[in-house]
């Protein structure tokens, strides 16, 4: 990451030194997974939907820990490896949007709660900006070559009320804690950045 464009990275030191914990990323481009895992100061085990393991990057991305989701069905198998990072003590990685979209938090799937809730981790919201401004001239898919890319860390939270409970209820509004949370994170990551309204 550093290599291609220049990062400029803030709060990394907010994700705990120890223990479980989720980032939560915002998605606005397919670099946004990549750059988090290339600067963040632990090892992420990102789920990832399972048509990006083809080819030579399968092996490569099992090899360094990423998580394959298929996201038109309910995958219990993905769901297990998720939560085993946990309770391992590892870094889960997700984008609570569930796809590539705007990346500004608006509409998030109720899995980033799930995890919270039954694991207990705290969530660190991740904004990442910059990487969708503008297109390469050499590779279009991709922000130029060199160009810079923020990356912010935000305060640790826990999702849940305390209560422990697991329930549909809990989980919505666990859900909508949590979307508060993103949001005000992205804001203040766009002021902090001078980044207003961009991602």
């Amino acid at each position: 990451m550093y290599g291609l464009w220049r990062p400029r990275v803030l709060g990394a030191w907010k994700v705990p030194a120890n223990g479980p914990a989720i980032v939560a990323v915002n998605h606005s481009h397919n670099i946004d997974g990549p750059m988090v895992m290339g600067v963040a100061p632990r090892p992420v085990h990102f789920l990832i939907k399972k048509e990006a393991f083809v080819g030579p990057l399968d092996p490569f991305l099992t090899g360094i820990g990423q998580l394959k989701v298929d996201r038109r069905t309910t995958d219990r198998g993905a769901i297990t490896r998720a939560l085993g990072v946990l309770e391992h003590g590892g870094v889960l990685g997700i984008f609570p949007e569930g796809t590539r979209g705007e990346g500004d938090f608006a509409s998030l799937r109720a899995g980033l709660a799930y995890f919270a809730v039954r694991s207990g981790a705290p969530i660190v919201p991740v904004a990442v900006l910059g990487s969708s401004e503008r297109r390469g001239r050499l590779v279009k898919q991709l922000p130029p070559l060199r160009s810079r890319v923020d990356v912010v860390f935000g305060d640790p939270f826990e999702a849940g009320d305390g209560s422990g409970r697991r329930t549909r209820r809990a989980l919505d509004e666990a859900t909508e804690r949590i979307q508060k949370q993103l949001t005000d994170h992205l804001e203040n990551a766009r002021r902090l950045t001078g980044r207003r309204g961009d991602t």
